[in-house]
């Protein structure tokens, strides 16, 4: 195998020739000749691509590998990391941009002649961008560094005629992010958009903490981008995305920002930035007399109010500062001095709530501090304004990080903040946002967090709307009253003795397909049917993940679906409202054949709690069903239906009692946020 080969997983197999991984498995198990894992581990090998690529293309199973897949192959295997590798093809692509013909004369040389004249070319192109006092923060390479990446170089080039040169680097870059989740801290679309409407258009920007770049892209009209970051290989990624996303004049640097500010003179229009959180050795003790101090020194808990401090003393007088924060830095007592100085002299003018899901950490809902750097004259703000974007129409706290509309959530900040920022105050909006006057604020502990000082939205319709809920919980309940299963009876001829079967012996025989649950990819994909859903009745929720397109198991109408974990006993009959999503992991889908089994009779004998307890089992803390060892008895069609009827009537009577115990648990709520404000009288 050549030297530093590129290696492939089976799931990148199954993308280059177009099947599922379940092809790939098949593949290894009946053909010897197919190539022999190289690296990985046991359970998740790894295969040398040109080895697969030729026995491919020898089974006719692939004709050429896409261009995109070759080149990040290349990139992900280099010897030098990926990183490194990003950083040379961005060069590349940009001498491609800047300098075609000179990128020409440079493409048709040996591959040793391309490294060694490829530097001077990528120098001027730097030189112009960045600027010659940015020497530290762009991203130079030597012949010697080139050299194992010509290729790479040549293939994104190809690529870049293809698409362009900055679409070609954000593809190889997102693909990098998606590879490696856990490596870095992202800040992803949604809120970089947002943050960057908030500090309005500006010319001289700055991200201190600029990671890959996402914010300072997201001012595309900005002609000064300055971003600095504590890591060399993303101040150059940022450099790099910034020079190949227009002609702005850029500035980065590789250093931590409190410790060893690169800007320390720069007055800018505008700052975003998302700091780290919850650093405990930023700096406080050496930098315990720095000037940018002016609202009061941090205490070693409360890193992100040194940003904040860092951000305001980069601006220009009257420049806008916005960032993301956690939660607590509006709440912890040992920020309250500062953040109660910070409003005295009208530095900070809105504090944002967004959902739990809107950037990492993904499970807590971040803030957004809205900063304005006061003017030569210091005139204290009236008014603070707080918004809670949980209390939005069609926002959902437990949205999860891919499902929040940012649309909607943008449209109602900037709806609260246009008229605030224009006049000093904004008509209150219950629930969502309300202006503050400061003095409000200042008491022994300065708590910003806006769902503390927002009045709760008024009950959606009152009083009107609660009386009808409270016919519909009468209408369900009468339902399931009408529904209630007649006196139980034993049969005439005593206990039932069967001739049984299995779900196993029933799947060899034909009479039913089995399928299990948690394949597809691909986004706009169809609804998918979780295990929640199953459990709780509801339709489906769930979405399929991010990734190329693989094709999910759907439902269809007659399909019994099973829950695998948890050792409950639960069937439920797919009908026509449910056809057509996808199947959820953790579940099982049963396919009964109509002239051999009836869905209904399937399902109700699934149920059976004997049946579940011998067929589950426990080799792990977590009970897990195995649906081929479910018992059936072997009865006529007819005879089936008889059960099933009775099963289907069993089943409306529980959805009646599950839909009245939800209108009950709202009614209840209503009633009590009703009389909590003050919509709904006590008579």
């Amino acid at each position: 195998m050549p030297e530093h080969a590129a290696e492939v997983t089976a799931a990148t197999i199954a993308r280059l020739a177009g099947v599922g991984r379940a092809a790939v498995s098949n593949w290894r198990r009946r053909h010897a000749d197919f190539p022999k894992p190289v690296g990985g581990t046991e359970t998740s090998p790894s295969f040398a691509l040109h080895e697969v690529e030729q026995w491919l293309r020898a089974q006719g199973k692939l004709a050429e590998v896409p261009l995109r897949e070759r080149i990040w192959q290349q990139l992900s295997a280099h010897p030098a990391g990926a990183v490194t590798a990003l950083v040379h093809a961005g060069g590349a692509l940009l001498v491609v941009r800047d300098r075609p013909a000179r990128w020409r004369e440079l493409a048709v040389l040996p591959d040793a002649l391309l490294a060694e004249r490829l530097p001077d070319v990528l120098d001027e192109v730097l030189r112009e961008r960045f600027g010659e006092a940015s020497e530290a923060g762009a991203p130079r390479s030597g012949p010697a560094e080139l050299a194992p990446s010509v290729s790479l170089l040549r293939g994104a080039a190809e690529l870049a005629a293809e698409t362009g040169a900055r679409e070609a680097f954000e593809f190889l870059l997102g693909r990098h992010l998606d590879a490696n989740p856990r490596q870095y801290t992202l800040t992803p679309q949604g809120p970089a958009d947002l943050m960057a409407a908030l500090a309005g258009p500006a010319a001289t920007v700055l991200d201190p903490a600029c990671g890959t770049g996402t914010l300072l892209c997201a001012l595309p009209g900005a002609t000064a981008p300055h971003g600095q970051d504590n890591d060399p290989e993303l101040a150059a990624l940022t450099g790099l995305r910034l020079a190949l996303a227009g002609r702005a004049a850029i500035r980065t640097a590789a250093a931590d920002s409190l410790r060893a500010d690169a800007f320390g003179e720069l007055a800018a229009d505008a700052v975003l930035c998302h700091p780290p959180f919850n650093e405990r050795a930023w700096g406080h003790d050496e930098l315990a007399y720095d000037p940018r101090w002016e609202y009061g020194l941090p205490a070693r808990t409360e890193s992100e109010l040194a940003w904040v401090q860092h951000a305001l003393a980069r601006l220009r007088e009257d420049g806008t500062a916005v960032l993301l924060m956690p939660p607590a830095a509006a709440s912890r007592r040992s920020g309250r001095r500062i953040r109660a100085d910070l409003l005295r002299r009208g530095a900070l003018r809105a504090v944002l709530a967004l959902p739990a899901g809107a950037a990492p950490p993904y499970g807590i809902p971040l803030h957004l501090w809205v900063l304005r750097k006061p003017g030569a004259t210091p005139r204290p703000a009236p008014e603070l304004l707080l918004v809670d974007t949980a209390g939005i129409d069609g926002v959902t706290v437990d949205g999860g990080r891919d499902r929040l509309p940012w649309p909607v959530l943008q449209s109602a900040v900037l709806d609260a903040w246009a008229p605030f920022d224009r006049d000093g105050t904004a008509a209150e909006q219950p629930g969502v946002s309300r202006s503050v006057p400061v003095i409000e604020l200042l008491d022994d502990d300065v708590d910003l967090a806006p769902a503390r000082h927002l009045p709760p939205p008024a009950a959606k319709g009152g009083a009107a709307a609660l009386d009808a809920l409270r016919d519909d919980l009468g209408a369900t309940l009468g339902l399931a009253v009408e529904l209630t299963p007649p006196p139980a009876a034993p049969p005439a001829a005593g206990p039932a003795r069967w001739s049984l079967t299995t779900v196993g012996e029933l799947a060899r025989a034909g009479a039913l397909v089995l399928r299990t649950g948690g394949a597809g990819t691909g986004s706009g994909g169809p609804a998918v049917l979780t295990e929640h859903d199953v459990l709780a009745g509801t339709a489906p929720s769930g979405t399929l993940p991010e990734g190329p397109a693989e094709q999910p198991v759907l439902t269809r109408p007659g399909d019994v679906v099973v829950p695998v974990l948890g050792g409950g006993a639960v069937a439920r009959v797919v009908d026509d409202a449910t056809a057509g999503a996808a199947l959820g992991r953790n579940l099982q889908l049963l396919r009964p054949e109509p002239a051999a089994l009836d869905p209904w009779f399937l399902a109700g004998f699934l149920r059976g709690t004997a049946n579940n307890r011998q067929a589950s089992s426990y080799a792990t803390t977590a009970s897990r069903l195995d649906v081929r060892r479910l018992h059936l008895p072997r009865l006529p069609l007819d005879e089936q239906r008889r059960y099933g009827e009775r099963f289907r009537t069993l089943a409306a009577f529980e959805d009646a009692l599950r839909l009245a115990g939800r209108l009950g648990e709202q009614l209840v709520q209503g009633l009590h946020d009703g009389l909590t404000d003050g919509t709904v009288g006590p008579a």
